[in-house]
């Protein structure tokens, strides 16, 4: 192709995308430009052509500018950022500070559950090392296995997620990355093949780390991929999970969790006419109060709900149920 015609292409999709951008979540997206790629000059590498290529933007995803989140910011709504999307049609009805850099303590774990789903098998065996089973800082939640335990990935990764316990965080990282710094360099890589690109990972679980953060709508990016995958929706809708496994020395072994998730343990009620499928709970003493989750409305219709950084478990779901509330 001639390069006047490839800039010429450039420039199109270019321009596409900017159109698309401008308009704010909620319009309609053109079908004849929902790719969004440009076509790549013959002189780049391989690599550099997929990268080129990339898909920016998804027909699935509201786009929100920046300057289309809500205004005035509700009053109730007093998190550092927040936001509830209309996950069936693609809109928007209510966003706050959702590109601010935050802390995501454990709802870290929903990008170690996609990539897992992604590039793991879930019916191999994991054998908890040392590093996972000596994890030292002060309140972290631990699920309780110990070194040499052997469990399957998929029980491992239900109880990952429902008890969120750190051990089992980073005995996934160590099976599937081969190393808990080689799986964040798989975390941030995947973050950024969704369009997710104001995120950086140093762990599988949360703990704090000031290089390890995140921003409300990238968070809403994986959790639309997530909640496509019944294996995933499975587990965050489980209120209670028995782990069943074996020690090192082969016998056989129990663990009984109960899920982090206060709607699904009936101690926090949501609106009258929604019903939470599950989600993913986060605390630490920078990060606040956080959580993410997948609801359906009285419309029927399903929704996604991000609150980061309450003022405790009280203020969460406070503010959590006041989103909720929004829907149809």
């Amino acid at each position: 192709m001639p390069v006047k015609n490839v800039k010429y292409l450039c420039f199109f999709s270019l321009l596409c995308l900017c159109s698309v951008l401008c308009s704010g979540c909620g319009d309609k997206i053109n079908e004849s430009i929902a790719d969004y790629r440009a076509p790549a000059p013959a002189s780049l590498t391989e690599s550099t052509r997929e990268q080129y290529a990339a898909p920016y933007l998804s027909t699935e995803l509201c786009v929100i500018p920046k300057k289309k989140q809500s205004d005035p910011v509700d009053r109730v709504m007093s998190a550092k950022a927040s936001m509830i999307i209309n996950d069936t049609d693609h809109t928007m009805l209510y966003s706050h500070n959702i590109y601010k850099k935050i802390y995501p303590a454990s709802i870290t774990k929903i990008v170690t559950a996609y990539v897992t789903l992604k590039y793991a098998n879930l019916d191999d065996v994991v054998t908890v090392s040392h590093r996972a089973s000596h994890i030292t800082e002060s309140g972290a939640v631990k699920c309780g296995f110990v070194e040499g335990d052997q469990i399957v990935l998929r029980d491992l990764l239900y109880s990952f997620l429902i008890k969120s316990g750190n051990d089992a965080g980073i005995a996934i990282a160590e099976h599937v990355g081969g190393s808990v710094e080689k799986f964040a360099d798989m975390m941030n890589a995947e973050m950024k093949r969704l369009g997710a690109v104001h995120s950086h990972f140093v762990n599988p679980h949360g703990l704090h780390d000031d290089d390890h953060y995140t921003t409300a709508y990238d968070l809403y990016i994986v959790f639309h991929q997530l909640i496509k995958n019944e294996i995933f929706v499975d587990i965050i809708n489980h209120a209670h999970y028995l782990a069943k496994f074996k020690g090192k020395d082969g016998k056989k072994k129990k663990l009984y969790f109960n899920s982090t998730d206060r709607y699904l343990l009936g101690t926090a009620a949501a609106p009258q006419g929604v019903t939470v499928v599950g989600g993913k709970t986060g605390t630490t003493f920078m990060a606040g109060s956080c959580l993410i989750l997948y609801s359906k409305g009285s419309d029927g219709k399903s929704y996604i709900s991000v609150v980061l950084k309450a003022n405790g478990p009280w203020d969460l779901y406070y503010q959590m149920s006041h989103l909720m509330g929004m829907e149809g």
